[in-house]
């Protein structure tokens, strides 16, 4: 092999170890950004279920005062 070619390997290798660099932490922040929106759909889920809850018992309420004052 001579310097030409090994010069133009070492740089390529360096390439791909910058490249690899670079996904891994792109990964990361993939990784991070995800865990958050998870987190925030957990939330929302829960706000969700948590005003389905009052809004039922708001309606059953009105239903129990609209069935005493039809009675």
């Amino acid at each position: 092999m001579n310097d030409d070619q090994f010069n133009t390997l070492d740089e390529k290798i360096n390439a791909l170890i910058a490249l690899c660099a670079a996904m891994k932490q792109e990964n990361q922040l993939l990784r991070a950004s995800q865990h958050n929106w998870q987190t925030e759909r957990q939330q929302l889920l829960e706000n969700n279920r948590q005003a389905k809850s009052r809004l039922e018992s708001v309606l059953s309420r009105l239903r129990s005062m609209e069935q005493s004052q039809s009675a």
